[in-house]
């Protein structure tokens, strides 16, 4: 594969064959190294074949080997002119994304109640794979169809939190009746739970602030704590992706489509079979709209009971949700034309600028929060989206996997993992040693760099850096 240097932060693969547009990655030479020994910039090349495809196949500086799709990946289609929708280009947990919330309290004020924090947290918030949820799954319908606003209707959390939730945590058009029944089933006794894998609740504390105006905007002041929770749509979106890859090969068949990798399964995005998986989509991203609104107030709760006193006196106020798992249909220019696109982001988030009319009324004026979580014993970054972002308004979405779950945990055992984060002062919840082993934070890039390398491609303007404190995992 040819790969070519168009400036410091942008390397371009070349149209070639089939590809119908070139492919692009945003990194800087220090990820570069790693990136040229993955599959991954295959995967940006093939996805340059999807029909509709315009711009690029764009890869964010957190780039690494997923299904169909980079993680990292971002590919817009035009829907008027036979563009195609592919599961591939949202992934098995759909809508998973991040929720940010900030608070008044100080590390100081964590240090004093570190062991009760952490107590109520392992207490109250379900985790691992298989059953077990905060709600009851009876919620389950109206929360396909509603998403977080169901979640405030059940007594979880407040509408002020809809207010900084993208889409307001309710995805466009759901069609809930076309969620099987298998996924159903999968679903309905995991509302409010972590799962497993790299998903996490942490608490953060914020360490360096590096756009005084736009942190004032999102509430974050140096020294204050954060709590950040990672999680998606649980085994309901895994079915519902599995469900419509299953559709998608004889459906592209029907629709005389070619591609070189049979992972990157797709069909006409306004084609009964492209409308029926983005409206099941829609419904399984609800679920992960969800899901986050009820762990958090299962959080705030939390804090509560350990400093004993009421949620609202926590002071966990909701900075943004957003996802990073979705295939959306958006407004974008290309080529001077305002066109329907169907923007897929596969590990990659949205990044709206200043002014951009979908970001709150309260955070317009600096553009909308991005969230960039790290690993265990690093840091995350929040971001702001910029105007002029080259990839249809998108960014990373973490530090992005650098080895391998089973090179993690050839490498040190969940003991050593946890041992060596207990030392740099890092709280950690009880949990499967295997798992954290295969989360520790060497399998991880650099987040840092990868901010550094946001602002410098002109993806997102970093803000501020959150330092770990605390961190609850399967």
């Amino acid at each position: 594969m040819e790969l070519q240097r168009r400036d410091a932060y942008r390397w371009e693969i070349p149209r070639t064959g089939g590809m119908r547009v070139p492919g692009v990655v945003f990194a800087s030479e220090t990820l570069m190294v790693d990136v040229q020994h993955e599959r991954a910039l295959d995967q940006v090349e093939n996805v340059a074949h999807l029909p509709g495809i315009v711009g690029a196949s764009y890869a964010m500086p957190d780039i690494h080997w997923g299904y169909g799709f980079p993680i990292g990946g971002v590919a817009a289609t035009d829907v008027a002119r036979g563009g195609v929708v592919s599961p591939g280009g949202v992934g098995f947990d759909i809508g998973c994304g991040v929720r940010l919330l900030s608070s008044q309290l100080t590390e100081i004020d964590f240090t004093r109640c570190r062991d009760r924090v952490m107590g109520r947290l392992d207490a109250r918030i379900p985790r691992g794979t298989g059953k077990g949820g905060i709600a009851d799954p009876s919620l389950l319908d109206g929360i396909l169809e509603q998403g977080a606003s169901a979640g405030v209707d059940a007594g979880y959390g407040t509408n002020a939190d809809l207010d900084r939730c993208e889409e307001r945590g309710t995805s466009a058009n759901p069609r809930p009746d076309l969620v099987s029944v298998k996924a159903h089933q999968r679903g309905g006794g995991q509302i409010g739970s972590l799962g497993a894998g790299n998903h996490f609740l942490e608490i953060q504390v914020v360490d360096e602030i590096l756009d005084p105006a736009a942190a004032d905007v999102f509430g974050l002041r140096a020294g204050t704590l954060t709590v950040m929770i990672h999680c998606g749509s649980r085994g309901l979106g895994h079915q519902t992706c599995k469900d419509y890859l299953k559709m998608m090969d004889p459906a592209m068949a029907r629709h005389g489509i070619q591609i070189p990798d049979p992972q990157l399964a797709c069909v006409p995005a306004d084609s009964n079979e492209g409308r029926a998986y983005l409206g099941a989509m829609a419904a399984a991203a609800n679920f992960s709209w969800a899901n986050r609104h009820i762990l958090a107030h299962e959080a705030r709760q939390a804090f509560a009971a350990a400093l004993r006193t009421r949620p609202d006196n926590a002071g966990l106020e909701l900075v943004f949700d957003v996802a990073h798992n979705l295939a959306k249909l958006e407004t974008h220019s290309v080529d001077a034309d305002e066109r329907t696109l169907c923007v897929h982001r596969k590990g990659a988030t949205r990044a709206f600028g200043p002014g951009h009319p979908d970001t709150p009324a309260d955070l317009r004026a600096v553009g909308q929060p991005v969230l960039l979580p790290g690993s265990m014993g690093t840091a995350s970054w929040v971001l702001r989206g910029v105007v002029s972002n080259p990839a249809f308004d998108s960014s990373a979405h973490g530090a992005g996997r650098l080895m391998s779950r089973g090179a993690a945990r050839r490498r040190a055992s969940g003991a050593e993992v946890r041992r060596d984060l207990e030392q740099a002062g890092i709280a950690i919840g009880h949990g499967s040693a295997k798992l954290l082993a295969e989360e520790a934070p060497y399998a991880y890039k650099d987040v840092d760099e990868v901010a550094r390398v946001c602002q410098a491609a002109g993806l997102a303007a970093r803000v501020a850096r959150l330092r770990p404190l605390g961190v609850i995992k399967a």
